[in-house]
This record gives structure tokens, C-alpha cells and sequence, in this order.
């Protein structure tokens, strides 16, 4: 009598290489001020104890947070920063200035020397178009290789003017490039008055044709290389509402699974819109464990009283919704954790090859 096969992990069972997409978080804090760089910090330690992981990662701002003639300075502090035990969960970024400053280079050196090993990632600003973003690149890997690191820094950037939304799909494809953000307020004001400033309004943003434009050739450009798109900013910091129905826009209607945040008080509804409700995680999980159990092959399943089939290409959906669930720190049922999310990462993906 033949042992029955062990159950597969979904990750094994329904993902290539080219499926994986970075795992980020859903929200991207930026700070720029000394005494709000030290406040986000502190809020991303607190808010990750319940879940023992980063709930939003903090990115700690060069480009709009360092006086002029003060850059230096200002970076050095972002790297203490970084180094010190209020980096709780190794999940703080920096903002460097673009690629033609003069400032970029010492910025990145002062970076990669201080704390490179702890860095996050490296956010690109302003890039006119590919090649801007391979050779800022090419720079930073060299930077990295004579201060001796031995990790390759994760690459974010900014899409912001029309050079940079044209080659986006180039962008994207770059290896060394894991997530592309939008700049709304550079975007706009590029087009000399040809927006009106509605356009960079909660609200305005989703109606323009030209800004919407811009969102979705960014989403889909990630998303057809494995990247993870991140949503620009709403200003209107104290109005919940836009707020949260911005964000329930970029994440449902957009595609976007990430977005900045500007302020503390953005950082909770941001990761509310983008997490799945409780009803599509019990979906999720009844569908998935019924998979598991008929070693992924087709089933049958009672959806809100509806008859459904199910195959690999619905289950790779229904594990996306379960994985950002767990990111967004979504209660999960006991069974559901136990049988995707409480193995170790070697149990999960598989030992690595030699």
C-alpha cells in the first residue's frame, strides 16, 4: 500500500518564477522631517507587534526632506535612522535625489557605506527614461561593489514625467527594478498648465483622461513584468473619506497593490482598502484547501449558493487574495494559517539548489 503524496503549498503548486512578484507592503509612508522620520518609525514598530512583520513600509525622504546646501547632512541622519533599533522590522527605503544631481552620487555612497546591509530599497526620482534608470543603476551597483556589499539594493522609481511613462514598460522589465510609483504632482504640472490643478485632487486624479492614462500603463506595465504597481498620493491628508475611496479605487478598479502614504492618519485606511473583506478570505480558503486536498486538480465549489468549477487558474487568484491577507494583517482562520502560512520558508517554496 502506496503513502498518500504530501500536500503541495500553493506557492509550489501554482507559481513559476515568473509569477512571483515582490512582497511588499501595501503602504508606503513617506517622511522627510526629522521628528516625523522618528514618529513614522516608531508607529511602523508599534503597528507591526500584533503581527510580527511591517504593516507599511517607511520611506525616509532625501529629494524633499533635505534642505539645499544640507543634503548630506540630512542623509546621514536618514542612515543613523535606518541602523537604529527603531528600524524594528528592516523595512525602512530612502529617497535619493535623481540620477543628474549633484548630490546623487555622495548620497548613495554615504548610504551603502552606513547601512547598506539594513537598506530597504533605494527610491529612483524623476528619471527622463530607460536608459536614466539603467545607468542611475549601473551607478549604484558600482557604488555598492566598492564599499564591499554583498546584497544588491532593491530598486523602486518614480514615474514621473512623459519620458519615463513612455519606456515604462522598459522600466519595468529591468531587472533590478521591483516596484514603479506614480507622481501625480510632477506628472501634472510637466503637462505647463494643459491639466488644470483638479487634476491633482483626490477626486480629479480619476477622472482626467490623461492622469488615468498614466495609472493604468504603469499597473499593467508591472504587472506584465512581476512588479508591484504603487499609487501616488492623495494631499488632502485629513479627509478620511477621499482618502479611503481613492485607495478603494486604485486597489479595485486600478490594479494597484501599494500606494503612498503622506501622513500617519493615511496609513490605516490605505491598508484597509487594499485588504481583501473577511467573506472573500473565507472563500479563498475554503476553495484552496478543497484544492490542496484534491492535489490541485479541478473542483467543484458553493459560491453564495451558486454551483462553481475551479482550476489552477482561479487558484493562483485565490492564493493572491490569501497572501494579501496575511500582508494586511487580516485575521485568518486556524486551518487557512496552518496549512499555507505556518511552515517555515524552506517548507513553503522548497530547499534551494546547490
Amino acid at each position: 500500500m502506496t503513502s498518500a503524496a504530501p500536500a503541495l503549498h500553493p506557492r509550489q503548486a501554482l507559481l513559476d518564477a515568473g509569477d512571483l512578484a515582490p512582497e511588499l507592503p501595501v503602504c508606503d509612508h513617506y517622511a522627510g522631517v526629522e521628528a516625523r522620520m522618528r514618529k513614522s518609525l516608531a508607529l511602523q514598530a508599534e503597528l507591526g507587534e500584533a503581527h510580527g512583520r511591517a504593516l507599511f513600509d517607511v520611506t525616509l525622504d532625501a529629494e524633499d526632506g533635505a534642505p539645499v546646501g544640507g543634503e548630506l547632512e540630512h542623509v546621514a541622519l536618514m542612515a543613523e535612522l535606518v541602523n537604529s533599533p527603531a528600524n524594528r522590522w528592516g523595512r525602512v527605503g530612502a529617497r535619493v535625489h535623481p540620477g543628474d544631481h549633484p548630490a546623487f552620487e555622495a548620497e548613495v555612497d554615504l548610504l551603502l557605506s552606513r547601512c547598506g546591509a539594513r537598506l530597504a530599497y533605494l527610491m529612483l526620482p524623476k528619471p527622463r527614461d530607460a536608459r536614466d534608470v539603467a545607468q542611475a543603476i549601473e551607478r549604484i551597483d558600482a557604488i555598492a561593489r566598492s564599499r564591499g556589499l554583498s546584497c544588491r539594493i532593491p530598486i523602486h522609481v518614480l514615474i514621473e514625467t512623459h519620458g519615463a511613462l513612455h519606456e515604462v514598460d522598459r522600466i519595468a522589465a529591468h531587472p533590478r527594478v521591483e516596484s514603479l510609483s506614480f507622481g501625480l504632482m510632477d506628472f501634472v504640472s510637466a503637462h505647463r498648465g494643459a491639466i488644470s490643478a483638479t487634476g491633482m485632487s483626490a477626486t480629479g486624479q480619476f477622472s482626467h483622461p490623461l492622469v488615468l492614462r498614466a495609472k493604468l500603463e504603469i499597473a499593467a506595465a508591472c504587472h506584465r513584468h512581476a512588479k508591484v504597481p504603487s499609487h501616488c498620493v492623495v494631499t488632502e491628508f485629513r479627509d478620511r473619506q477621499a482618502l479611503g475611496q481613492a485607495a478603494h479605487r486604485a486597489a479595485k478598479q486600478l490594479g494597484y497593490t501599494r500606494m503612498w502614504s503622506i501622513h500617519p492618519d493615511q496609513i490605516l485606511p490605505i491598508v484597509e482598502a487594499f485588504a481583501p473583506d473577511a467573506s472573500e478570505i473565507e472563500e479563498a480558503g475554503e476553495i484552496l484547501l478543497a484544492a490542496q486536498a484534491a492535489q490541485w486538480g479541478p473542483i467543484r465549489h458553493r459560491t453564495r449558493g451558486v454551483d462553481t468549477l475551479h482550476d489552477r487558474a482561479s487558484y493562483r487568484y485565490y492564493w493572491y487574495v490569501l497572501e494579501r491577507a496575511e500582508r494586511t494583517g487580516r485575521p485568518l482562520p486556524d486551518g487557512i494559517r496552518k496549512a499555507f502560512f505556518g511552515v517555515s520558508t524552506e517548507d513553503a517554496t522548497g530547499p534551494a539548489s546547490d
